[in-house]
């Protein structure tokens, strides 16, 4: 999920709120409370955040249109926040002022709007600012500026080491433990958002293609009439009879595939029941045929797994949709190998659950392209009549019996596709007492 490069403004309209709570802040703090013994670096401080604010203020109309140069700015925008918030911090003593955990607000910042390891740079940074300078005044190489509390003696307050060692411990675990929480709930919420994205494009896709079969099941019915009055006719030829059963049986798959398509805009268009995985295999395996190439050698590993929650038809499909991917991916030849296993304790949620791999030694998929080959429409065999749709129903129908789909590829020595499946067990543990 992208966020908005109006996040950068809104950057810039808080930071003006900051500095006239930091100048009022040191007002009151100074002629108030009276604990500044130095307030003069304090205003400068402010003076600079107001500065360098109005140049990210001017500078707007030159990379909003850019999103990398959108974080680019954010990214300075920390930077320099982080400066002004050390120096405001160091020159109103560091070590015992209650805001020094505003760097918190950095981390959650830079984890929402920024990518990659740049939150982890930022909290980095901060540890060393704070850090560095809390040794360097217990090192007395850079002056203290200790604020004055009422009751409190006159003279220049020792720093403790153990004191300022606590403090830079909570100071560090805090912010590291911001910028990781922030940023896993940001990744999180990326993967929500690309699912939702494709769940949204699929149903898209399902109620347009529903439509499209629902008009081609009409013309079917009226083949399938002529084509049973034509086999009245012939029925005393055995050849011509036998073309009629061919095309019957063609015109009937053609039906069960239209009836099927109209199913994936519909919620719950697939029956579940217990399937034996290792005959739906098989039978794939007849359909496949023998027109692969001599160069291509099919390999079995059926093991002794339980019956699986699914629908015998759909899987057949999905996994004739595979092996038919995975032959393309080895046009030189190689080995295509379908294995049926049980996943055990090790594998935690998927305990007890049925996998089917179809692997290939093929070409393999680029690892920039892993997350991208179930997203419709996307397809890196246009040019030979590749469609971009059939991974992606592949992952909808699976997903519509309660599986999954994974995927495993190392670019030039192949992939492997992995469709997990609840045991049938489930469907009576699920179904209704």
């Amino acid at each position: 999920m992208k966020l908005p490069p109006e996040g950068a403004r809104w950057l810039v309209s808080l930071r003006w709120a900051a500095c006239a709570a930091a100048f009022a802040a040191i007002v009151f703090s100074d002629a108030v409370l009276g604990i500044l013994p130095y307030p003069a670096p304090l205003y400068a401080t402010v003076a600079a955040m107001v500065a360098y604010n109005l140049v990210f203020r001017f500078s707007q109309k030159d990379w909003v249109a850019n999103p990398r140069d959108v974080e680019h700015n954010i990214s300075f925008q920390i930077l320099f926040d982080l400066v002004a918030l050390t120096l405001l911090l160091y020159f109103a003593d560091l070590p015992r002022n209650p805001f020094l955990f505003y760097f918190v607000f950095h981390m959650i910042i830079a984890g929402m709007y920024l990518r990659g390891l740049v939150p982890y740079v930022f909290a980095g940074l901060a540890t060393v600012l704070v850090g560095g300078v809390m040794l360097l005044e217990w090192l007395r190489w850079i002056p203290s500026f200790p604020l004055r509390f009422r009751g409190e003696a006159t003279e220049v307050w020792q720093l403790d080491r153990t004191y300022l060692t606590l403090v830079f411990l909570a100071f560090a675990s805090t912010v590291w433990i911001a910028a990781y929480f922030t940023t896993s709930i940001r990744h999180y919420v990326d993967r929500a958002h690309a699912e939702i994205r494709q769940k949204e494009k699929l149903l898209g896709i399902g109620q347009l293609v529903a439509g499209i079969a629902h008009q081609i099941a009409n013309p079917l019915d009226g083949l399938q009439n002529c084509l049973k009055r034509i086999g009245e006719r012939v029925d005393d030829d055995p050849r011509l009879m036998e073309y009629v059963r061919m095309m019957s049986d063609a015109l009937d798959r053609i039906e069960r595939t239209a009836k099927r398509v109209q199913a994936f805009a519909r919620p719950h268009g697939i029956t579940l029941q217990s399937t034996d995985v290792n005959a739906v295999v098989q039978g794939t395996l007849q359909v496949l045929g023998h027109g692969h190439g001599g160069n291509v050698r099919i390999v079995t590993d059926l093991g002794a797994v339980p019956p699986a929650q699914g629908d015998p038809y759909t899987l057949q499909e999905v996994l004739f949709n595979l092996c038919t991917n995975a032959l393309v991916a080895m046009p030189s030849g190689g080995e295509l190998t379908l294995r049926t296993r049980t996943l055990g304790r090790k594998d935690e949620d998927q305990s007890d659950s049925v996998a089917i791999d179809v692997a290939d030694t093929g070409v393999g998929i680029p690892r920039v392209q892993i997350e991208k080959i179930f997203e419709p429409f996307f397809t890196t065999r246009a040019e030979s009549g590749g469609t971009g749709l059939g991974l992606g129903l592949c992952r909808m129908l699976i997903s519509e019996m309660g599986g999954r789909i994974e995927v495993r590829s190392v670019l030039g020595r192949g992939s492997t596709f992995t469709v997990i499946l609840h045991p049938a067990s489930s469907i009576v543990a699920s179904g209704p007492p």
